[in-house]
């Protein structure tokens, strides 16, 4: 009843719909379906019957133009769930048919919404889902690969035998199959076929979980099984300003923070994959699972004060060495360190906390590994054909091909994913000059200019917008924050006033004149005042965060303590000094992970952070330090509240260069609210420095970075200070200080209105002079 020519092609595996030739087939007489014919092809069967569901018969198939190809007649008007009795050997088993489930999941338009991209969950659609259909669980599989000339899914249920599940092709060059009864942790890949005949093994691009590197399938995995108690997080997040809130960011390497010894029990694990994975490179180690950096990275970050947690990406990716940033699973979070649940429960445990996730998140560039997005369907499908536009070479990575619907689709909802699936609070973008810029790191010659001749990638500037503009319009109080390092215009201002559309930026110049500034000897600052006061010349261009990230403690840069001058008391003074100034400075914060107990070392992806170092005074003094300031910042509205409006910030004196002195105010929302705060960069004292204020009033010390308690020479003004009817620094009244060396000061003002309130000031400053006093004559 069937040609040849069709058996060969399924034989072939060449049909881009195996539906027209295999499963049930009608045969109608007279406009009325009276039997049916079914046809299988089974490699290793020997006999094949199939067994119908209603009387229970068994209606043995017949081998036709192929050894094992099977066909039979079936005389009846219905036929539904039927299944295939199948003897291999001396071995049978019982099937039901994947090709009698004829009904696409991927509706026309889904498919119409994906070609325009504009199909923001996406996600929910392709890749691997558990499913039912007809009562009947299994798992529906979906993949986007129009240049192809056939797709197969492979995996443990077929012995990873592409005859065996041959794909159908839909609209757009996306192929989709429903798989009985395979099911939650079945590894599979996608065998991708191109017209030559050559054969791509490739893990799921919209893949929720992967195995455990260097092995590379792709794990079904069912993400809406997890509870989450996160509700009023969530809420609250949606009603809030961001901008208008403290932000302290701790970053950090999930991989390299700790390490645990391989006999330790993983009691925290849940136990549903592999979790526990050696790291060669640390012989008897292996990783904290996500369970157990739950129990012991939240706590941490807590009692040090951070708002949120940045983490470098936990996307999978194959090679360790890369720290994340070259992803071959953008919707997996990696299995180094457990299954997706433990990942959702280490976030729903930092939000029972008050901290908020960050995800750094990679949509520039993708590695080149065989298993990955390169030359998915046998041709240059995520990424540019041209290498002069597609290729870094630096970095050995593919560009991601911005002008494609589905390209940018894939990217635009795994944003979304990521805060939908995984309740994070916040992306921050890797490289987004190599984005912006078509000749980024490429020499003349070897990058293409866009179509009015310049170097803008206009392409990678409108889906950058795209993503954006969806991502706040489903999250509002989401954090977008861009790591870009460039004059840009308008980096984040909003889509609709011509912006990229992200809330914060990193002060990548900032950063830059702070570390050339504090690595020279404190005699030359004075000749560089400018690398402390110049950041304010623009910081109102863009809403600035201030990152003092992993890339500065890498490369031969040394750590923060060791980047500083003079013996170890001054390299610590200038530690303190350098973050308490960024802490007084308008912008959020961020900071790495080791530069709060003083690392002496780089950072080693391979290894621990030195937490032996804080059995000694100094170390355990900076974190004592980092504990106080993170608890000053966000209890002064004054440091954060204003920090993108010129009302926020006003300099007393930027221009004693001969001291290396600063001065200047913090305001809040409330005008009766705002910090003084004065920087002496070097090691030399100042009794009797004036610094103008704008009222009359106590100020009282708020904080001092060279405090005893942080290891400091614990000079200060004994509490505070009253202001002085002696106009100074273009202020009405001014206050007599004391300047500690390296030190930073902050004052509030205290107003008594009236005896009574006066009293308790005089008090609280009389015990703070006999508490000093005592603690000098120790």
């Amino acid at each position: 009843m069937i040609a040849p020519e069709q058996v060969n092609k399924i034989v072939w595996n060449q049909h881009h719909d195996p539906f027209e030739v295999l499963g049930p087939h009608p045969l109608e007489q007279n406009g009325i379906v009276k039997s049916w014919v079914v046809r299988a092809y089974l490699p290793n069967a020997e006999k094949v019957w199939v067994v119908c569901p209603g009387d229970h018969k068994e209606h043995l198939m017949q081998a036709v133009h192929h050894p094992n190809f099977f066909e039979c007649k079936i005389e009846t008007p219905e036929l539904a769930n039927y299944q295939l009795r199948i003897q291999e050997g001396k071995h049978e088993r019982v099937i039901y048919d994947p090709y009698a489930f004829r009904s696409p999941q991927l509706t026309d338009f889904d498919l119409h919404l994906f070609a325009e991209g504009n199909h923001h969950r996406i996600y929910e659609k392709m890749g691997a889902h558990v499913f039912e259909i007809d009562g009947v669980q299994g798992v529906y599989f979906a993949v986007w690969a129009p240049n192809a000339r056939n797709v197969s899914i492979i995996g443990e249920f077929n012995n990873w035998d592409g005859r065996l599940h041959q794909m159908r092709k839909r609209g757009n060059g996306t192929w989709d199959l429903f798989i009985p009864e395979v099911s939650n942790g079945t590894k599979y890949k996608y065998e991708v076929k191109n017209w030559e005949g050559h054969i791509y093994e490739k893990s799921d691009p919209y893949g929720f979980y992967q195995e455990v590197r260097p092995q590379s399938a792709s794990i079904v995995s069912n993400l809406d099984q997890y509870e989450w108690h996160d509700a009023d997080w969530l809420e609250k997040r949606r009603h809030t300003e961001q901008l208008k809130q403290p932000i302290s960011v701790y970053e950090m390497h999930m991989g390299s923070w700790l390490h645990e010894a391989i006999d330790y029990p993983a009691q925290y694990c849940s136990g549903e994959g592999p979790a526990i994975q050696a790291n060669d490179y640390k012989p008897g180690a292996r990783y904290l699972t996500y369970y157990e950096m739950a129990e012991r990275i939240i706590p941490y970050v807590k009692e040090l004060g951070y708002t949120h947690i940045e983490l470098l990406p936990v996307a999978e990716h194959p090679y360790d060495g890369s720290w994340g940033y070259q992803v071959t699973g953008y919707y997996a979070p990696t299995s180094r360190y457990g299954p997706p649940e433990d990942f959702m429960y280490f976030v729903d445990k930092c939000h029972e906390n008050g901290i908020g996730v960050i995800v750094d998140w990679v949509p520039g560039h993708f590695p080149k590994d065989s298993h990955g997005l390169a030359f998915f369907d046998g041709s240059h499908l995520y990424e540019y054909a041209d290498p002069r536009i597609g290729e870094h070479k630096e970095w050995g990575t593919l560009v991601f091909n911005y002008g494609r619907n589905e390209v940018r689709n894939f990217l635009v909802s795994n944003v979304l994913f990521w805060f939908d699936k995984y309740h994070i609070d916040g992306i921050r973008v890797d490289a987004v000059a190599s984005m912006l810029y078509r000749n980024y790191f490429r020499k003349d010659g070897e990058w293409t200019a866009n179509e009015y001749g310049g170097h803008e990638h206009l392409e990678a500037r409108e889906f950058i917008c795209q993503f954006n503009s969806v991502l706040f319009s489903y999250y509002p109080g989401a954090l977008s924050i861009a790591e870009e390092s460039t004059d840009w215009p308008m980096v984040s201002w909003p889509t609709y006033v011509g912006g990229l559309g992200f809330n914060l930026k990193w002060n990548m110049g900032w950063m830059h004149d702070m570390l050339d500034y504090f690595s020279m000897d404190p005699w030359f600052r004075q000749f560089h005042q400018n690398n402390i006061t110049f950041s304010m010349w623009y910081n109102h261009s863009e809403n600035y965060m201030l990152a003092l990230s992993h890339d500065e403690v890498v490369h031969c840069k040394s750590n923060m303590v060791g980047k500083m001058p003079g013996d170890e008391w001054q390299k610590f003074a200038n530690v303190r000094s350098l973050f308490a100034y960024m802490f007084a400075h308008p912008g959020k914060k961020t900071m790495f992970m080791s530069m709060e107990f003083g690392q002496w070392s780089e950072w080693n992806i391979w290894g621990d952070l030195e937490w032996h170092l804080l059995q000694h005074q100094s170390h355990q003094q900076l974190k004592q330090f980092f504990i106080d300031i993170n608890a000053l910042y966000q209890r002064e509205p004054a440091l954060y509240e204003k920090d993108y409006e010129q009302e926020g910030f006003q300099w007393i004196d930027c221009s004693d260069n001969n001291h290396s002195v600063v001065s200047f105010l913090r305001r809040s929302n409330d005008p009766d609210n705002y910090i003084v705060a004065v920087c002496n960069f070097t090691p030399q004292p100042h009794s009797h420095y004036r610094v103008g204020v704008p009222e009359l009033g106590f100020y009282t010390e708020i904080f001092n970075s060279d405090a005893g308690q942080y290891g400091g020479s614990n000079m200060g003004n004994l509490g505070g200070k009253w202001a002085e009817e002696w106009g100074y620094h273009n202020q009405p009244y001014s206050i007599d200080l004391c300047l500690p060396p390296l030190g930073v000061l902050m004052f509030r003002i205290d107003r008594p209105k009236t005896a009574a309130a006066f009293a308790p000031a005089v008090e609280e400053t009389v015990d703070i002079v006999a508490a000093v006093t005592t603690e000098r004559l120790k």
